[in-house]
């Protein structure tokens, strides 16, 4: 496996840990629809989340989440739509971002709620 996929599986991992934390329930991980790919589909009160994690260890390339192109918008719309079809979802959903910036230690994570419509 790549160190790219390493760092990402330990992102998401760590994004889901803190999504736990913070009172969110895990429906799925790495939910597929088509082309689409959703890291986790979370629910929180009344929202279904879709959530993309980016995970780097250098600011090299930026912020994580800048990593979250138009194109990967349209994928995550893509699978919401199938998502509240196959749940029949009557309530609100959401699309969030948690960007890690990775230290072994302590990885930085930062929760960005409703990054995008």
């Amino acid at each position: 496996m790549s160190t790219n996929a390493s760092l990402g599986q330990l992102g998401e991992k760590a994004a889901e840990a803190y999504l736990v934390t913070h009172g969110y329930q895990v429906l799925q991980r790495n939910y597929r629809y088509k082309r689409a790919e959703v890291d986790l589909v979370v629910l929180k009160e009344r929202f279904l989340v879709l959530v993309e994690v980016k995970t780097r260890s250098s600011r090299q390339y930026g912020f994580p989440e800048e990593a979250v192109s138009p194109r990967k918008q349209e994928m995550l719309f893509l699978a919401a739509e199938e998502l509240v079809q196959q749940l029949d979802w009557q309530h609100e959903v959401r699309f969030d971002i948690v960007s890690i910036f990775w230290h072994p230690t302590s990885p930085d994570i930062l929760h960005i709620e409703d990054a995008f419509h």
